[in-house]
């Protein structure tokens, strides 16, 4: 035999290495088994990150309905306060109004329904009142209840579970009283109105909280 034949002698037969064969066979496995698991990891990861934003979307989506009644609510309150319109008790907000309507942790009853004196101490007065109480013997005015206004509120479909709740609060006006544009020929004391209103959100747990000053 030549020297050149034995150079080109294939250095392994067909058949001739089986224990090879399995061992390149079981490198691929475990190859397959690492990529199978990084895809599953990476569908899980997914499906966790679309499930995240969708509860976002969803939670946004309840507080948008609850700012929404709450501003609902102090529109109410203006027309309340001075129309326009129809309010069964508007004769109670003037600038020189008696702060005997404004009771100590709100009115339950009658045209005094969530109405509040300040308080000078304490818990301010729009902290102190449940606002998820409903009724005629709430410390808060419901929406419309003065006003005779109509408002969409239930369990069905996406829209607040109750109608907005507001309390008013008559405020001494430092301004009015203690400024030199003062009339000094009225010596009555001057008051604003502070209304704070909430509003929820397709379940009751869902609120939000809005509040204005209110001046004549």
């Amino acid at each position: 035999m030549s020297k050149d034949s034995k150079l080109n002698k294939p250095l392994f037969r067909e058949g001739a290495s089986p224990h090879l064969r399995r061992q390149q066979a079981g490198a691929s496995l475990i190859m397959v088994m690492i990529i199978l698991t990084i895809v599953s990891m990476l569908g899980i990861a997914g499906i966790q990150i679309s499930a995240m934003s969708e509860r976002g979307a969803r939670n946004d989506r309840d507080y948008q309905i609850a700012w929404q009644s709450a501003e609902a609510g102090l529109i109410d309150s203006e027309i309340d306060l001075y129309g326009p319109g129809s309010s069964t008790r508007r004769g109670i907000f003037t600038p020189q109004t008696s702060s005997i309507s404004f009771l100590d942790g709100c009115g339950t009853s009658g045209n005094n329904q969530g109405l509040c004196s300040m308080s000078t101490s304490g818990k301010a007065a729009w902290l102190r009142p449940d606002f998820t109480l409903i009724g005629t013997s709430a410390p808060t005015a419901e929406y419309g209840a003065f006003t005779g206004q109509t408002f969409q509120a239930g369990s069905s479909g996406f829209q607040p579970s109750k109608k907005p709740r507001y309390v008013i609060e008559a405020i001494p006006d430092s301004f009015g009283a203690g400024s030199a544009s003062r009339d000094r020929s009225d010596p009555a004391p001057k008051f604003v109105f502070r209304v704070t209103s909430m509003g929820f959100g397709p379940r009751d747990d869902i609120q939000a909280v809005v509040q204005m000053i209110y001046r004549d």
